[in-house]
């Protein structure tokens, strides 16, 4: 089992930055992959960045490379996405999600998730 919790949303102008985290718990949480998922009003939940368990591995939606990183400090538990020249369209509740080792793309394929945290960009 794995308990999550993320912070870190807020309002931003466009062009600005927020650093999101998500605390985790739980005795497995060493060995999971983390990955970040969003979804705005009216839309479905997609997936944002995922990384493996040792940090080496990473993958983005096409939307959002180069402009956010994913990272995680197993020492803290934490994973954490940086999201610089934000947009507009980024607008949603973000959800963090776990699942063992490696990383995946598929919200069905995340049996973890957190309550999400707000992220609203003003134009």
């Amino acid at each position: 089992q794995v308990q999550l919790v993320e912070s870190g949303g807020g309002l931003v102008q466009a062009g600005g930055s927020l650093r999101l985290s998500c605390a985790a718990s739980g005795r497995t949480y060493s060995t999971t992959a983390m990955g970040w998922f969003r979804q705005a009003p009216g839309k479905e939940r997609e997936f944002v960045a995922a990384i493996n368990w040792s940090g080496g591995d990473t993958n983005y939606a096409d939307s959002v490379k180069g402009r956010f990183t994913i990272s995680r400090d197993n020492a803290k538990n934490t994973v954490y996405l940086q999201m610089n020249s934000l947009k507009p369209e980024d607008t949603a509740v973000y959800y963090c999600a776990a699942r063992p080792f490696t990383i995946a793309t598929l919200n069905n394929e995340y049996p973890y998730w957190g309550q999400g945290t707000q992220v609203t960009v003003s134009s």
